[in-house]
C-alpha cells in the first residue's frame, strides 16, 4: 500500500482537504502527523498543506520551518522522500531552504481567492508526470503571499534547468501580466529541485480534483505522485 503524510500545523486549515483527495485518488493509508511530533512514519511522500501555520506571524511560514517535526521532515527529504508544499506548505518549503525564492505580500495587497489558469512547464518531477508538456491547468488560489521572488540569477537558473513546474498564464496559455494574480516574477506558480522529488505550488490542486467541486485538473498532481511511488517500488 502506498503510504503518505501530512503535515498538520496549528492554523492550517488544508490538512484534512488535501488528506482527502490523496487518499480518494491514490488510495493511500494517509498519516496525519503533529507539528509537535519528533518523527513522520515511513512514508512514500510527504504533504506539507496550505493554510495560515501559526496564523501567518512573523512570516508565512517561518514558524512552521522551525516545528519540531520539520527536522525530520527535512532530513528525510534530504535522504530521498518526495514532498510537495501546496501554498502555505510552497512558502515552509522556502523557508526551510529546500526550495530557493521567497514568497512576498501580493503585488495588490489583497488577498486573492479565484481560480486560475497555470501552465505545466516540467512534468519529469514526482508530482506533475501525469500532466501533459505545457498543458494548461484551472486550478484555485487562495493567498496574501503569493508573490514569488528570487534575484535574477536564481530565476535564470530555474528557467535554464527547467526547475519551473508551473507558471500563470491565461486560458490558451500565455503568459501575460494579466494572468499573474499576484505579481510573482516571471509568472511563477510552483517549481522543483534539481531531482524532481520536491515541489512548491501556490495553487491548491486539492480544491478542484473531482466533479462535485467543480472541475479535474488538480487530480493530476495526486495521479502523479501514485504513479512516481508505484514505479519507485519497482
Amino acid at each position: 500500500m502506498i503510504r503518505a503524510s501530512v503535515i498538520v500545523f496549528p492554523g492550517a486549515n488544508c490538512d484534512r482537504d488535501v488528506q482527502v483527495a490523496t487518499h480518494a485518488i491514490t488510495g493511500a493509508q494517509v498519516n496525519m502527523v503533529w507539528h509537535g511530533d519528533s518523527e513522520v512514519p515511513s512514508s512514500d511522500f510527504i504533504i506539507l498543506p496550505g493554510g495560515f501555520s501559526y496564523g501567518d506571524y512573523l512570516r508565512c511560514g517561518a514558524m512552521a520551518a522551525h516545528s519540531p517535526i520539520m527536522r525530520d521532515v527535512v532530513a528525510k527529504v534530504k535522504a530521498g522522500t518526495p514532498v510537495i508544499g501546496i501554498c502555505n506548505g510552497f512558502q515552509v518549503l522556502l523557508e526551510t531552504g529546500l526550495l530557493p525564492g521567497a514568497l512576498m505580500r501580493n503585488a495588490s495587497l489583497l488577498f486573492v481567492c479565484r481560480d486560475v489558469h497555470v501552465r505545466c512547464e516540467n512534468t519529469k518531477t514526482f508530482f506533475t508526470n501525469c500532466y501533459r508538456e505545457n498543458e494548461v491547468a484551472r486550478i484555485p488560489v487562495a493567498h496574501h503571499d503569493g508573490n514569488y521572488f528570487a534575484d535574477e540569477a536564481t530565476l535564470d537558473r530555474l528557467d535554464g534547468e527547467g526547475l519551473v513546474a508551473f507558471r500563470y498564464c491565461d486560458e490558451a496559455g500565455e503568459v501575460t501580466d494579466e494572468a499573474n494574480p499576484n505579481g510573482s516574477q516571471r509568472n511563477i506558480a510552483g517549481i522543483t529541485d534539481a531531482t524532481g522529488r520536491i515541489v512548491g505550488l501556490m495553487p491548491h490542486p486539492e480544491r478542484l480534483f473531482e466533479p462535485a467541486l467543480g472541475g479535474l485538473d488538480g487530480r493530476r498532481v495526486f495521479e502523479s505522485a501514485l504513479v512516481s511511488a508505484l514505479e519507485a517500488t519497482v
